[in-house]
């Protein structure tokens, strides 16, 4: 699978973000072909089933959260560039 395909996913979220939080606030979601295939607990029990079912790179796995910082992370360096 491609960037392509996990970002589709990833857009399925924010599309569908307000009403994922009300069912499942707090979880982890495995996302595939633009469908909740899968609600857990931790991520890694979301990783080790989501593996199995689709293999690596065919699946999101999303913390089930509102707002845009469920979402994005920020990373900080003290690397400076000239």
């Amino acid at each position: 699978m491609t960037n392509d395909y996990l970002q589709k996913q990833l857009e399925y979220f924010k599309s569908n973000q307000d009403d994922l939080v009300k069912k499942y606030k707090g979880k982890f979601l495995v996302i595939n072909d633009q469908k909740v295939q899968g609600v857990y607990d931790t991520e890694m029990e979301a990783y080790a089933d989501a593996k199995k079912k689709f293999g690596l790179g065919n699946f999101l796995i999303q913390q089930c959260f509102p707002g845009q910082e469920s979402y994005t992370q920020t990373f900080h360096s003290r690397v400076a560039f000239s």
